[in-house]
């Protein structure tokens, strides 16, 4: 596997409490469809380097529980130098090393340790490993919320919660589906997900095929107003969703109330989007943490386990 930012639909292990923001935006490092072009923060997390210990960053002596012998003498050099020189991900002074070493508290750091020899052993380049790292531990915010009103699959007391923004029309969105049917499946008891509503406006029937699927929710039906509106994407006109709410048996008169009654709704998680910042899709909060790492299950999962063994 090489680094980049793909969606694959693979088997994700693992448990976790995510937020994923699906608005349609660059899967690909090269981009796709996006709400807004936006530059990255800048961070500082390329000049790590700079204020860390340079004797802690030279050391090579090898970490308890951390197999680095699929690296070659180069990259475990790599992965070393980036352990000693990143900082603590728990927002101590001191680096990775001695935050994974010495710093019992930091329940992040062995999680950290090994997503940069993820990172490493996937060819990411240096500053591509800092980036990441920066923006999951240093630039990290979190992003509150109101899913009360939301359609949702699994119990809302489970451990792990996922939040989910995105637009029907969006392909890339579309892409993302099995694999988070896939993460429900194996965490059946586990996690709740919660989908909210953000059409971008690209596709002019986005909107209303959220409705749909908010009046197909009063009818106990979402679920499967859910998988059908992705598989007739993008033909989500009116007419098109009152046929889909015939071929699910739904009581047609009431779907139309609440399809017309859904656009307030739709508006109203739209909002919260926009609030909470979202450009691009997929975009994943993990416990109300915004997800800035590789987009397949290998990294999802990674996540996940930390999310689950740190919130215990």
């Amino acid at each position: 596997m090489h680094y980049n930012r793909a969606v694959s639909t693979a088997r994700i292990p693992g448990h976790f409490l995510l937020v994923m923001v699906c608005a349609c935006a660059p899967l690909l490092m090269g981009g796709a469809c996006e709400k807004k072009t936006s530059k990255p923060a800048d961070t500082g997390a390329i000049n790590a380097l700079d204020r860390t210990d340079p004797a802690t960053a030279s050391d090579t002596t090898p970490l308890t529980g951390i197999d680095v012998s699929k690296l070659d003498a180069a990259k475990q050099k790599q992965f070393y130098q980036l352990v000693g020189s990143l900082n603590s991900p728990c927002g101590k002074t001191h680096s990775l090393r001695t935050s994974f070493a010495s710093d019992t508290s930091c329940k992040r750091a062995p999680f950290a340790v090994r997503y940069v020899a993820a990172l490493v052993e996937d060819e990411a380049t240096e500053d591509q490993i800092r980036q990441e790292y920066a923006h999951k531990y240093e630039a990290a915010k979190t992003v509150k919320l109101d899913v009360s009103k939301a359609p949702r699959v699994g119990n809302d007391d489970a451990p792990v919660r996922i939040v989910e923004f995105f637009d029907y029309a969006c392909p890339h969105c579309a892409q993302l589906k099995p694999m988070l049917d896939q993460i429900a499946k194996e965490n059946a008891g586990k996690l709740v997900e919660y989908f909210l509503m953000y059409p971008l406006g690209k596709w002019p029937d986005s909107k209303s095929a959220a409705q749909a699927a908010l009046a197909a929710h009063r009818q106990g039906k979402f679920k499967e107003m859910h998988a059908l509106l992705f598989a007739k994407s993008p033909i989500h006109n009116k007419d098109a969703v009152m046929g889909y709410a015939k071929e699910l048996g739904l009581d047609l008169a009431k779907f139309e109330t609440d399809y017309a009654a859904a656009a307030a709704h739709v508006e109203t998680d739209k909002a919260q989007g926009e609030t909470a910042g979202v450009e691009s899709t997929p975009t994943l909060f993990f416990n109300d943490r915004k997800y800035e790492g590789p987009m397949s299950p290998k990294y999802i999962g990674m996540w996940i386990d930390e999310e689950v063994a740190v919130n215990r």
